[in-house]
């Protein structure tokens, strides 16, 4: 398996802006415990695979919302 960039501009965008959400949530007091922890893990999930610009499922599910494709 590759490391090939397979994400594209408003993909990336798109995940860090939901990592951002989850972040604002739990400032907010809105969420906590294990709810917390578990979208923790998928925020910093999200950012990391935004930063590296490749998703470890989409190869899997033969995708690419990179222009040009993979």
């Amino acid at each position: 398996m590759s490391l090939t960039k397979n994400m594209g501009t408003i993909d990336r965008i798109a995940r860090t802006a939901v990592a951002l959400g989850i972040v604002g949530l739990y400032l907010a007091g809105r969420i906590s415990g294990t709810m917390a922890v578990l979208l923790g893990i998928l925020g910093g999930t999200l950012v990391l695979t935004s930063l590296v610009a490749w998703c470890p499922a989409y190869p899997i599910l033969g995708i690419s919302t990179r222009k040009g494709g993979s």
